[in-house]
């Protein structure tokens, strides 16, 4: 008879459930559109992480793209090992909240000033409240299947019309808060008028697959917001320092008026940040009449670990990163192939999606909801047998980091033809 206490994921996710509702503590960790039960992690290094139960995956969730140089870098746990001893909150300003926001600044060339804060959603949050007391206007215009955090103004749905004003995304979100929310087709220069306060697009649209913007768009919609005086806010909370020194805004050569950021800047620890040109980023309080406020805003763990990060993000790192995301998108798409397994894994620099179906690759969020879902669950628990952990949503990315090296990625490929085959098998029998 065994007397192991080693506890099970099955066992410690019924307890989770008993005080975290769901048993998690960010919705899209749950299971709920694959099925089955969670995986809890136990600890994690490089490209690699081990649940309770002792089980190694490749990991390539990655903390949704924060993590971008591996779990446990050494120099990112020396640098919060090292703010640790001196403190982990003040409720003051530090040098190094200084030394993130100078680094920051000398990366993107639209962004003068930058305000700290502890999350994407937060900052997402600021971001809206600032564009609308900068410019005096209400509306808001987003994009059908971007996502920019939990901020109810942006948690819109739209409507039965091509262009309408929102509806609320989710219970609990009044009708009322959603309605100068206006939600139109990514992908789609909306023509716009003078009551619209900002524009709020992800210049890479991470939240449906990975869809590109299309030639023009990105310009088109500088375009228009010049036209009519309103602010183009790009949302690179995942971009952001991922798809290189300056993020989208540099890939695609179009600033923007204000930029929300988050993951990669925080190395690993909860992080946001705004930023953007100086007569703006002025109108916040304390020296302006927008107000924001946060007491662990420009954490010092949070800002060594992102300096750190950045420091050691160079541009032959990049290079590197891009070559191996289209190698492992490359793996990908011919393992299914030979399977039967009707995927595609379009790349956007450092980014890599999946889509499962025939045709093009999506460019709307409408193109993407066509992506068979049946085939991703199935395939999602066929990797996870094979060891490489996936998140668990047909529509995130997959995030390739600096610690999957070209051995990890054959891996990789060598895992999907198992599960590509083990998909195509379990699809036919059922």
């Amino acid at each position: 008879m065994s007397t192991s206490t080693t506890p099970t994921n099955a066992a410690l996710f019924e307890r989770s459930q008993r005080v975290i509702p769901g048993g998690v503590n960010s919705s899209i960790r749950a299971f709920k559109a694959v099925g089955g039960t969670p995986y809890l992690v136990a600890r994690a290094e490089g490209p690699y992480i081990w649940d309770v139960e002792g089980n190694r995956y490749i990991d390539l969730v990655q903390s949704y793209g924060a993590i971008i140089l591996g779990h446990a870098h050494p120099a990112i746990t020396a640098a919060v090992s090292a703010a640790a001893t001196r403190g982990t909150s003040y409720g003051a300003p530090t040098e190094g909240e200084m030394l993130l926001a100078e680094a920051i600044v000398a990366r993107v060339r639209s962004v003068e000033m930058v305000r700290l804060m502890s999350s994407g959603t937060e900052a997402t949050s600021t971001a809206v409240r600032l564009a609308r007391g900068y410019t005096g206007r209400d509306r808001i215009v987003i994009f059908h299947g971007n996502f920019h955090g939990a901020t109810d103004a942006l948690l819109a749905a739209g409507g039965s019309g091509v262009a309408t004003l929102g509806l609320p995304g989710t219970a609990g979100v009044p009708a009322a808060a959603v309605e100068n929310t206006l939600v139109v087709p990514y992908n789609a220069v909306p023509v716009l008028d003078e009551r619209v306060a900002a524009v709020f697009v992800e210049p890479v649209a991470a939240n449906m697959g990975v869809v590109a913007p299309t030639a023009g768009f990105l310009a088109g919609l500088r375009a228009e917001c010049d036209r009519v005086g309103a602010l183009l806010v790009f949302d690179e909370v995942i971009t952001g320092f991922r798809l290189g020194a300056g993020g989208a805004q540099a890939k695609y050569d179009i600033d923007a008026d204000l930029t929300t950021y988050g993951k990669v800047i925080g190395g690993g620890l909860p992080i946001g940040a705004v930023g953007g040109r100086r007569a703006i980023m002025e109108t916040l309080s304390p020296i302006g009449n927008v107000f924001q406020s946060g007491t662990l805003s420009g954490n010092p763990l949070a800002t060594a670990a992102g300096r750190t990060a950045l420091e050691l993000l160079t541009p032959d790192v990049y290079v590197e990163l891009m070559a191996r995301t289209r190698h492992l998108s490359a793996l990908m798409r011919d393992a299914c192939v030979a399977a039967g397994l009707a995927a595609q894994f379009p790349v956007v620099g450092t980014l890599a999606g999946m889509f499962f179906g025939d045709g093009d690759a999506p460019t709307n969020f409408a193109e993407a909801k066509t992506t068979d879902e049946r085939a991703f669950r199935t395939f999602f628990h066929a990797m996870l047998r094979e060891g490489v952990a996936l998140a668990p949503g047909a529509y995130e990315a997959l995030f390739v980091g600096v610690a999957h090296a070209d051995d990890v990625i054959e891996a990789i490929g060598a895992a999907t033809e198992r599960a590509a085959a083990a998909t195509v098998a379990e699809l036919v029998a059922t």
